[in-house]
C-alpha cells in the first residue's frame, strides 16, 4: 500500500497534535502545513522535512503546484473557516480530514455535498466519540424499545484568554453548543436517532444548558467553561475538566481522563475506507444551530 501523503491547516493549535499522533499511527507521511502563527516546532518530532507556510496564498500554491500528490488535507482551523477549508482541500484535488464542527450552518452541509460530486473527494467529519470503547459497547447494547432518560455533564475550565480568542467569538465559533457541545451532540444522535425537539433553558457566553427529545429518549444536558461548575473532587485533584453521560441514572461514560487517542482510530477507519460522511454530521449540525438561534447571550 502507498504511504498516504497530508496537508495540515492549523498546525499551531491544541488539537493538531492529535492529528500529528494520527498521522504517524497510520503510517501516513506529513509533508506541508499551514498556520498564521508560526509556533510550531512540533512538528519536528514528526516531520521536520514538512514544508510550512504561514501566508495562505502560498500554501495555496504549494497545493496547486501538487495536485494530485496530496491524499488528505487536515483541517483544524477556527470553526467558521472549517467548510471554506475544506472546499478548499477538494479543490486541491484532495480528500478533507475535519475537526468538528464542519460548518457552523446546515445549510452548508448541503454546499459541501455538492462538491463532494462535483470533484470525487470526501470530506470526513472527526466525531471521536463514536469510536470511544463505552459509546461502542452502548450503541449495541441499548435496548431502542425502550423510553431512556439520559444527561450529558461537560465542564472545562477555560482562561480568559478563551473570551478574547476567536473561541469566545459567537459569529466564529457557534458559542459552546459548537465550542464543546458539537461532539456530545453527535454522540446522543449516535444513540438516539433523529432529535425531534430542542428546548434551550439557558445559554450564555460561557455555558448552557436545555433539553432534548428523541423519539425513544429525553436527555438533558449542560456545558459550561467556568471552573466554579467542576465537581470538588476533580477540582482538588487538580483537574480541569469533568465530562459524563448518564443514562436512566447510571453513569454508563466517564470521559473526565482519556480518549486522547481516539483520533487514531478516526483515521484508522478513514484508511480502512469506513470513514464517517458529511451526512453523519447534519443531525448534530442541526441540534447545535437550533439551539444556538433559540437561545440569548449577554
Amino acid at each position: 500500500m502507498t504511504q498516504p501523503t497530508f496537508a495540515l491547516i492549523g498546525a499551531a493549535g491544541f488539537v493538531a497534535k492529535r492529528h500529528f499522533d494520527a498521522i504517524s499511527f497510520v503510517g501516513g507521511k506529513l509533508v506541508a502545513a499551514l498556520d498564521i502563527h508560526d509556533s510550531v516546532g512540533l512538528i519536528d518530532s514528526y516531520a521536520p522535512d514538512c514544508h510550512f507556510f504561514t501566508e495562505p496564498e502560498r500554501f495555496d500554491r504549494h497545493l496547486n503546484r501538487h495536485s494530485g500528490e496530496i491524499d488528505y488535507v487536515v483541517v483544524c482551523s477556527p470553526n467558521f473557516l472549517h467548510d471554506s477549508h475544506c472546499r478548499w482541500a477538494l479543490r486541491s484535488g484532495a480528500n478533507a480530514i475535519c475537526e468538528k464542527p464542519v460548518v457552523l450552518r446546515p445549510h452548508n452541509l448541503d454546499q459541501l455535498q455538492r462538491l463532494e460530486e462535483e470533484t470525487g473527494k470526501k470530506v470526513f467529519p472527526v466525531l471521536q466519540l463514536r469510536y470511544h470503547p463505552d459509546i461502542v459497547r452502548l450503541k449495541r447494547e441499548l435496548d431502542v424499545s425502550k423510553h431512556h432518560t439520559a444527561k450529558v455533564n461537560y465542564v472545562t475550565r477555560r482562561g480568559r484568554w478563551y473570551e478574547t480568542s476567536w473561541k469566545g467569538d459567537i459569529a466564529k465559533s457557534g458559542g459552546v453548543a459548537y465550542n464543546l457541545g458539537v461532539h456530545f451532540f453527535d454522540m446522543l444522535c449516535h444513540l438516539f436517532g433523529i432529535w425531534e425537539a430542542s428546548t434551550v433553558t439557558m445559554l450564555e457566553s460561557d455555558c448552557g444548558m436545555g433539553h432534548i427529545e428523541f423519539d425513544n429518549a429525553e436527555c438533558f444536558w449542560a456545558l459550561s467553561t467556568s471552573e466554579d461548575d467542576l465537581p470538588t473532587y476533580v477540582k482538588q485533584n487538580g483537574g480541569y475538566a469533568y465530562r459524563d453521560l448518564r443514562i436512566d441514572d447510571k453513569i454508563v461514560a466517564n470521559y473526565s481522563e482519556g480518549f486522547t487517542d481516539l483520533h487514531n482510530q478516526v483515521y484508522e477507519a478513514i484508511m480502512a475506507g469506513d470513514g464517517l460522511s458529511l451526512e453523519d454530521t447534519r443531525a448534530s449540525i442541526r441540534l447545535c444551530d437550533a439551539i444556538l438561534n433559540h437561545g440569548r447571550f449577554k
